[in-house]
């Protein structure tokens, strides 16, 4: 195989034009699989921790109950009104930056064109193609807000779901969050060697499902997640383990 075939078989994705088209039309639809992965670290992390300081203090397995499923509950409902509030914020300054670039287009389009033309002319365009260009941005009022909106202000042109985000981390915080106290409800003997090794699985599975936004590879990134999971387990193990003569 030649060094440009060993190239393309490299390649993340294809690029007929067919399957260009509507990976470019998938882009539209929004992800919630980073909001999947912000609830399900803190989930587990949040939950193992509890566990990890009750047993420290040598306290009972009823206690690890109580506090591991008030906290599923109230944190994992915190966790996610914070990431619907945060992202519905961004969401209603989409709405306000459209709205300001659509007045700017219908009261001054002469000074909206000048902004395109400079935003152009920094990409590169000159002559003719600078032209050619402006006038087709600015051909459809669409497109033409589009386009400040990403070149302008850096936004996306697809809004968020904060409603979905919002159960995206929910959904993954219970899930996540629920593997360390299985052993405890199940009654499993040395139930915290159990939850310390299903913890530590749900870890590194979650930190290589987190490296499809990082160059990392899957393996680094879950043991990156492994390590910070096992140190806010063991902090909160040493804490209640200090504390427990209180």
């Amino acid at each position: 195989m030649t060094d440009d075939g060993r190239q393309f078989e490299r390649l993340e994705h294809s690029h007929d034009p067919a399957v260009i088209a509507a990976r470019l039309n998938d882009k539209r639809q929004t992800s919630h699989l980073a909001d999947f992965v912000y609830g399900g670290i803190d989930g587990a992390i949040t939950t193992f921790a509890i566990v990890a300081g009750v047993v420290g203090a040598s306290l009972s397995s009823g206690v690890i109950l109580i506090l591991g499923l008030a906290n599923l509950l109230a944190d994992g409902f915190s966790m996610a009104a914070s990431n619907y509030s945060g992202t519905k914020t961004v969401t209603d300054n989409i709405s306000r930056l459209r709205l300001v670039e659509q007045r700017h287009v219908e009261t001054d389009p002469a000074g909206e064109r000048e902004e395109v033309r400079q935003i152009l002319e920094k990409k590169g365009f000159s002559g003719d193609a600078l032209e050619s260009g402006v006038r087709s941005i600015t051909s459809d009022q669409k497109s033409w807000i589009d386009f400040m909106l990403v070149e302008e202000y850096g936004m996306p042109v697809t809004k968020p779901e904060p409603g979905k985000a919002g159960l995206a981390t929910f959904a993954a915080f219970l899930i996540c969050g629920s593997v360390p106290l299985l052993p405890f409800v199940l009654k499993i003997r040395d139930p915290f060697l159990v939850s310390t090794a299903v913890t530590g699985a749900v870890f590194f599975l979650i930190g290589a499902m987190k490296s499809r936004w990082s160059p990392a590879s899957w393996w680094r990134s879950g043991l990156e997640t492994f390590f910070i999971g096992g140190i806010a387990a063991a902090l909160a193990y040493l804490v209640g383990d200090a504390l427990s003569s209180f």
